[in-house]
């Protein structure tokens, strides 16, 4: 038996509408990530990510290529938020996250999307990617929807680039987080992502992360209901730091789901920044997962 979201117990416990309530207050001066802009998103102040008060949506829809303890037989709900709060020169999705392709959405909407999702596809989770600057209306559609039904896992897939304050305000509501882990030097992230800060602030992310729900968990079918999943993509040139970051993760814990990926290709800006002009080679990948073994890692998925 599967064990119940627990979003659900903070329902019943009335402190998901607490965190809904603060959610929104930090909006009127805008921290919900490390850049702290401090604009009213509730008056369309847009810093940073360019986001005002409504929530932007892609896309949705059952996601066969994401992970396999996410993707079971019925795939993973996926919604894709647009606008980001990072400018990785190298985006695969740069039409999201840079040039901003979407639709306001309600939380009503939202809210029937998550519901869509899980009864109409009969997804596994809903998988909420790049969802950080749109958390207080993510809560407050979570709410509506689970006053419908709502009864799955709920995937936090970011790009590690997470502020303390607003992962402690979804303690308790998420069941499975995937950062990214991508780089392990300061100067690499601010030249091909813009966040200088972007080591030392993942690495107290994951930990965060970590501490709530810990190691992954899989149900009887194999399909994750609570826990950690890392994605690491490797980079030309050993740019992520690939040695730096498995060294990190393996003093959190050995059990770690780690998905060390090869499917980097260059997409928006990145033909103009060797090596990121080319993809990885075999050996690259390989070192990469040596690098992993090396700190005791068990590489769990490999794409």
């Amino acid at each position: 038996m599967n064990p119940e979201p627990r979003y659900l117990q903070a329902y019943r416990l009335n402190r998901l509408s607490r965190k809904i309530e603060e959610g929104y207050e930090r909006l009127a001066a805008c921290d919900l990530c490390p850049h702290h802009c401090g604009v009213n998103r509730l008056k369309e102040e847009t810093g940073f990510c360019r986001s005002g008060s409504q929530v932007v949506l892609s896309s949705y829809a059952p996601h066969f290529g994401e992970e396999q303890p996410l993707v079971g037989t019925n795939g993973s709900g996926t919604i894709f938020f647009t606008f980001c709060n990072m400018r990785c020169i190298y985006c695969q999705n740069y039409e999201l996250s840079w040039l901003g392709a979407g639709r306001r959405t309600t939380p009503e909407e939202l809210a029937e999307i998550m519901l869509e999702l899980q009864q109409c596809y009969r997804c596994h989770n809903i998988n909420l990617v790049t969802p950080t600057h749109f958390v207080p209306q993510i809560l407050a559609a979570l709410e509506l929807a689970i006053k419908q039904g709502l009864k799955i896992p709920l995937v936090y897939n970011c790009g590690g680039y997470e502020d303390l304050k607003t992962l402690k305000l979804l303690d308790g509501i998420i069941d499975i987080y995937m950062p990214d882990f991508k780089y392990n030097d300061p100067q690499t992230a601010q030249k091909y992502s813009g966040v200088r800060a972007y080591p030392q602030i993942a690495r107290l992310a994951i930990q965060e992360m970590y501490l709530q729900v810990g190691d992954l968990v899989l149900n009887a079918q194999g399909v994750a209901v609570q826990g950690m999943i890392i994605r690491h993509l490797v980079l030309p040139g050993g740019l992520a730091g690939t040695e730096g970051c498995m060294k990190y993760l393996a003093t959190i814990s050995p059990d770690m789901f780690i998905n060390i990926m090869s499917q980097y290709r260059p997409e928006n800006r990145a033909h103009q920044f060797p090596p990121l002009n080319r993809r990885i080679t075999r050996e690259e990948y390989r070192e990469a997962l040596d690098l992993a073994r090396r700190y005791g890692l068990k590489v769990r998925y490999r794409l």
